[in-house]
């Protein structure tokens, strides 16, 4: 795959912000991770930073695995959809279904308590939302020319996982107002789910065939299931075709396993390490990581198109795996609040300078016919290797959440799959 040298970053990002279309679609995506951003906070501060609730790392593996995995099994084949209906009824209609369910969720947290009712519905609307998230990946090349998808994916994911940051930053500074316990929470959900009807609204500036696909087709209702099954496979065969995003997925799986690990280890190190027995004062330790990570998420949207011209997609995410690496290695020997604040800064360059990257080859190299399979099976992987770092949590990461081997191991890791996917990379280019 070749990248345009042409132009430069500032040129770039003032053509990819002069259409209407790419605007449009961005308003959507800040204001529905905005709300997402409200909605995970009152979920952790339900299940991770309760008083009455000190966390272990089975403990927080088992909420991540009941929260991610149905999505996991389920998006692949939902992800077909994107391929058959109007990608702007999805982003309309579904995040409406997410008001509806966020609403519900906080009726439950009201009435019921914790308990399965609430994972059932929080489960729903995460999964919900990781379903948008995939429209509105397979989207963007409707709204923005090829040559501009650098920078397009520079700034609309990241401005949406910034959004996402204020949201949570907004969910913690109104902590105090709310109150705190079941109640609190609650309203912070009903927050959010106001957030999720604003997105749905605002999607109706785009026209309803604006965002693809090319050829929308119904999907008959007798044989949907072997329909479905067809069409995965095929939208499967596609990305082995293709090769570049093939490799492209396994090196997002590879990251996100390490990524996931480095995120359980921060809850608990915050709850359990670094403010132990005061669950306030860990929210504002975990709180100031997160918002570290954010600006290394906007970081990386100012440097990551300057670097792929460059070096390429494919040698930027091998410099983003070994930035993850050099930061995990620095935290082998201690860790404090100032260090860990410091590594969210640098893993979030990493992890989101990695993932324009990937956006960018995978939106590049696969037909929008298969686009939003791909993008789905996309967030899939991401949520897979959530789930298989949940599981391996319980194994390597200890209660308080830092060892120096836990952390020696994620460096080599890192610097592995940034070995792999270089050797892979030179391989499919022979």
């Amino acid at each position: 795959m070749r990248v345009s040298r042409t132009g430069s970053s500032a040129t770039d990002l003032r053509q990819v912000l002069s259409g209407s279309g790419f605007r449009r679609l961005l308003a959507v995506r800040l204001t529905s991770q905005g709300a997402d951003g409200l909605f995970q906070v009152g979920l952790a501060s339900l299940f991770f930073f309760s008083p009455e609730r000190q966390p272990t790392a089975a403990g927080v593996a088992a909420a991540f695995t009941v929260l991610l995995l149905p999505f996991t099994l389920v998006g692949p084949w939902a992800g077909v959809l994107l391929d058959r209906w109007p990608r702007r009824q999805v982003l309309l209609w579904g995040n409406l279904l997410r008001a509806g369910g966020v609403l519900l969720t906080a009726a439950a947290l009201l009435l019921l308590g914790p308990g399965p009712v609430l994972y059932v519905l929080a489960l729903a609307c995460l999964s919900l939302n990781r379903f948008l998230l995939a429209g509105l990946s397979a989207s963007l090349p409707q709204v923005v020319p090829r040559e501009q998808l650098v920078t397009a994916n520079a700034v609309s994911p990241t401005a949406g996982s910034a959004a996402a940051f204020l949201g949570a930053a907004a969910g913690f500074a109104l902590g105090p107002v709310v109150g705190p316990g079941d109640a609190g929470d609650a309203w912070l959900l009903v927050l959010a789910a106001a957030g999720c009807a604003a997105a749905a609204l605002l999607a109706l500036r785009l026209g309803r065939a604006r965002l693809g696909p090319d050829h929308p087709a119904p999907v008959p209702l007798g044989p949907l299931a072997a329909r479905v099954w067809a069409d995965l496979l095929a939208g499967l065969a596609h990305v082995r075709e293709r090769r570049t995003p093939a490799l492209a997925l396994a090196a997002v799986g590879a990251h996100r396993l390490a990524y996931a690990t480095t995120f359980i280890a921060t809850i608990l190190m915050a709850r359990n390490l670094l403010a132990p027995g005061d669950a306030a004062a860990a929210m504002g330790v975990l709180g100031a990581v997160v918002a570290a990570s954010g600006a290394g998420f906007v970081l990386a949207a100012v440097i990551t198109p300057v670097a792929v011209r460059r070096v390429g997609p494919a040698g930027w995410v091998v410099v983003c795996l070994l930035l993850a690496a050099l930061t995990c290695a620095a935290l082998v020997p201690r860790i404090s609040v100032p260090l860990a604040v410091v590594s969210g800064l640098l893993l979030g360059v990493a992890a989101q300078g990695l993932k324009i990257a990937v956006d960018t080859v995978v939106q590049r190299d696969v037909d929008d016919a298969f686009r939003g399979r791909v993008f789905v099976l996309y967030d899939a992987v991401y949520n897979a290797a959530f789930v298989g770092a949940a599981a391996a949590a319980v194994l390597v990461v200890p209660d308080a959440g830092w060892s120096p081997w836990l952390f020696a191991g994620l460096a080599g890791w890192y610097a592995a799959c940034a070995l792999a996917y270089r050797a892979g990379v030179r391989r499919f280019a022979r």
